[in-house]
């Protein structure tokens, strides 16, 4: 362990970054502009989640980021899926929600979307026409086309596995630094190559097999909330590490305030997989909501269908700051986050990693 090289790493010297430290995209509120140039001008690379922005939320974000900060940050975005299902299938799910609209003050149909996500085209066109100098991507790999347009810009390309097979997939299709996301990480499951379900290998048993399956350098996450995560991941042969949990509690993230009591307040065994708030298999804590919409299974629509189904039940709970009602994504380590800036949590970091390496080599 003595010989661990900290803080520079291939991380660090691909990213342009004071810190192999990666703050987790987390669409949604959580990933604001504020906490991306909080982990930015602290040293990390900090990630805006856009999945599901509009091309025109995602340009505002991205300049409002610009505004803050002179330091690299990335913007990821969800690899587009093409799910099916029929009206009547929509219908039953409709027809379920109904009550828990009612209990958040919502009319009781769901308004019938022109979309059920964003037009993945048009927020890549926003992506290199703003000049964002690092993509990261989930749920699969885009067209060789889209990353090629990357590649000629001289963009750096991070995405994300699961798997050893998806890791060989990603470096095949060049990319530059690939995620190791273990079972422990919070929210949704980026696996794309078979079912989630059967892709639930922890950080410390993914990330040596990737490491040692693929020359691309490797980024550790799922369960890392401090310096003693970041030296494993290190001896595992990470050459970073991306925190997400560790980040969601903090005083920049806009995630609702009843998520962030709720990960505050859980244990080891306060997170289990949901499927039925997106559709998709995510990290969270169980409520009414999740625990409602889990059975019957075969009622869950695909992702993103069932998530578009149930965004404005989420939207007005996390107003409401109605627990029961939202989606409370946390990783298995939720316990050991905190409340302060994001500068302190990874300055902390910092510290207690120099201090266990020191430690080491005086053993």
């Amino acid at each position: 362990m003595s010989k661990l090289i900290w803080p520079r790493t291939l991380v660090t010297d691909r990213l342009g970054i004071t810190y192999p430290l990666i703050q987790a995209p987390m669409a949604g509120a959580a990933a604001n502009p504020e906490l991306v140039t909080a982990v930015a001008n602290a040293g990390g690379l900090g990630s805006l989640g856009a999945g599901y922005l509009s091309p025109d939320a995602l340009r505002a974000s991205i300049r409002a980021i610009r505004a803050q900060t002179k330091r690299p940050f990335a913007v990821n975005l969800f690899a587009p899926e093409s799910p099916t299902s029929d009206p009547a299938a929509i219908a039953r799910m409709a027809a379920r929600l109904r009550p828990y609209r009612a209990a958040v003050g919502l009319p009781p149909d769901v308004p019938a979307p022109q979309s059920y996500a964003e037009d993945f085209a048009d927020q890549i066109a926003v992506v290199l026409d703003e000049g964002v100098p690092i993509f990261s991507f989930v749920f699969g790999i885009p067209p060789r086309d889209m990353l090629e347009r990357f590649k000629e810009r001289g963009v750096t390309l991070i995405g994300t596995a699961t798997t050893v097979r998806e890791a060989q997939q990603l470096a095949d299709a060049d990319v530059d630094l690939i995620v190791a996301q273990g079972s422990e990480a919070g929210g949704h499951r980026a696996t794309f190559l078979g079912p989630a379900e059967s892709a639930l290998i922890g950080t410390i048993a993914l990330v040596p097999q990737i490491v040692d399956r693929v020359s691309v350098p490797v980024i550790a996450a799922g369960g890392i909330m401090d310096g003693r995560g970041v030296v494993a991941a290190l001896a595992l042969g990470a050459a970073g590490v991306q925190m997400g949990t560790a980040f969601l509690t903090r005083a920049e993230s806009g995630a609702p305030a009843a998520q962030k009591e709720a990960i505050l307040r859980g244990g080891d065994d306060s997170t289990t997989l949901i499927r039925g708030i997106s559709g998709k298999w995510a990290r969270g804590i169980p409520n009414q909501l999740s625990q409602a919409l889990a059975t019957p299974a075969d009622d869950i629509l695909p992702y993103p269908i069932q998530h578009a189904l149930t965004r404005e039940i989420r939207r007005a709970a996390s107003q409401q700051g109605r627990q029961e009602y939202l989606a409370l994504w946390s990783g298995q380590a939720g316990h050991l986050a905190g409340t302060a800036g994001a500068a302190q949590l990874i300055a902390e970091v910092d510290q207690q990693v120099r201090a266990l390496l020191a430690s080491a080599a005086m053993d």
